[in-house]
């Protein structure tokens, strides 16, 4: 069913989009198949979010590529083209958003330059309009209320800063400020944590820096891109296996391919095999063994250019590049709308806001293998939830009384760390089977 132009539509039966992203895609997309009247806004001139290196948001650099494979990762109504490379590129990747775009005529319904300055609700009540105010540009603010309203911004632009005791004089930077290896050229590099980002780019520096040392505070499992000569993430059999025995089988496989990086200088992980973000990296193991980078421990403090490291060394460094992700960031609503508890919003499903029927959000997820299907199912979720909503369906109150009760478990058994980046973690094949599963009720 086609999406009645914004024009002929007042606002207060569209739902308004946030972001232009993978996410925001989605949203648009399922949104645009039921027919339902919605308004998009994105802050940069065009779609892909932070796979546009062009966004000034955008916190990829050039050598970025994904950390899956291509085919678990695309949206399943729109593969990559033939030919496209397994762990793709950002540059490959923003052509293939633009061109999901083009296919689905989803730019007609964004603005975009526009960026959401406020979102509250106009009521109290569950059903209550949403006034969303904008920067439309050149100071001219635009408010208008909305039926709804579909967060989509994004998890990985906000960058999450530790605090160092003492004041180091060389370059500090967060890694959303890298963006090529030159950057690197002659320096002293020390790069803090060993995360995806922070491995991928102290695999760039051994080929400009003078050094590059990583600096650790736990240890880590790594994954190489290949086993067997096929892409890691498509291995493994139909039936997913119980937590414990994933994690003995996966853990023995992984010692085959990439022997025990402790030999490298990284502390033992005192944690199970996907109890956190596992590192997909066929090079860092690579440049540890040849000498090209060096294991650091956490820091203690900072003495001009010197960094003390906590197990009483010391060493000189021209850049300290903090590799410490992100945090989440949705400055235009007051946390309370969102159920925010401790570090992280708490929505039913990492989707619906409680108190509300038509705030959702979309990507505020984190999981190994998810991919954008996974993001896709969770608007195709809200859009049916809402559909159902307007036509005053009784599977629309039964997802309602299931959002009062208790929290589904999507840890699918696994333990994850208390950290911040894991606090909207799931466990992929458990998360995405209940939502198409609530989904699927609302069809």
């Amino acid at each position: 069913m086609p999406v009645a132009s914004s024009a002929s539509v007042p606002t207060q039966q569209m739902i308004a989009l946030i972001g232009a992203g993978p996410s925001g895609l989605a949203g648009a997309r399922n949104l645009q198949k039921l027919g339902i009247p919605f308004q998009g806004f994105e802050a940069y001139s065009d779609v892909g979010g932070l796979w546009n290196i062009d966004n000034p948001r955008s916190t990829v650099y050039e050598s970025a590529h994904l950390i899956s494979s291509k085919r678990t990762t695309e949206f399943t109504e729109f593969p990559m083209p033939e030919g496209t490379a397994d762990y793709p590129g950002h540059r490959e990747l923003c052509r293939y958003f633009s061109d999901f775009a083009d296919h689905f005529d989803l730019r007609r319904h964004y603005r975009f330059g526009v960026r959401v300055l406020k979102v509250e609700p106009v009521s109290e009540r569950p059903d209550t309009l949403w006034r969303v105010s904008i920067d439309a540009g050149e100071g001219r603010i635009e408010t208008a209320e909305y039926k709804g309203v579909i967060i989509a911004n994004g998890t990985l632009a906000e960058p999450n800063m530790p605090r160092f005791e003492g004041q180091f004089d060389g370059e500090l930077l967060h890694t959303s400020a890298y963006k090529h290896a030159r950057q690197f050229t002659g320096k002293r590099v020390l790069i803090v944590g060993a995360g995806n980002s922070g491995c991928d780019i102290a695999v760039d520096a051994v080929h400009y820096a003078q050094s590059v040392d990583i600096s650790v505070r736990r240890g880590y499992y790594f994954v190489p891109k290949y086993v067997f000569g096929k892409p890691a993430d498509t291995l493994g059999g139909k039936r997913p296996l119980p937590a414990w025995l994933k994690q003995k089988v996966d853990s023995t496989v992984l010692k085959w391919f990439t022997g025990d990086p402790t030999r490298f200088g990284f502390p033992k992980p005192e944690y199970k095999m996907y109890e956190s973000h596992p590192v997909v990296n066929s090079l860092i193991l690579h440049h540890l063994g040849h000498g090209d980078i060096h294991v650091k421990p956490d820091i203690a403090r900072f003495e001009g250019r010197t960094v003390h490291f906590k197990d009483g060394t010391q060493q000189d460094y021209d850049m300290v590049l903090a590799a410490t992700g992100y945090t989440l960031h949705y400055p235009f609503i007051a946390r309370e709308h969102l159920n925010w508890q401790g570090m992280a919003p708490q929505l039913y499903l990492n989707i619906f806001a409680p108190r509300y029927q038509r705030l959702a959000m979309l990507g505020m997820i984190e999981a190994s293998g998810i991919g954008w299907q996974g993001r896709y199912e969770q608007a195709e979720l809200v859009a049916r939830y809402f559909k159902a909503l307007d036509e005053q369906k009784p599977q629309a109150r039964a997802l309602q009384a299931a959002m009062t009760g208790p929290a589904p478990d999507m840890s699918g058994g696994y333990k994850y760390l208390k950290l911040e980046r894991m606090a909207y973690y799931v466990h992929k094949d458990t998360y995405r089977a209940a939502v198409r599963q609530a989904a699927a009720a609302l069809a």
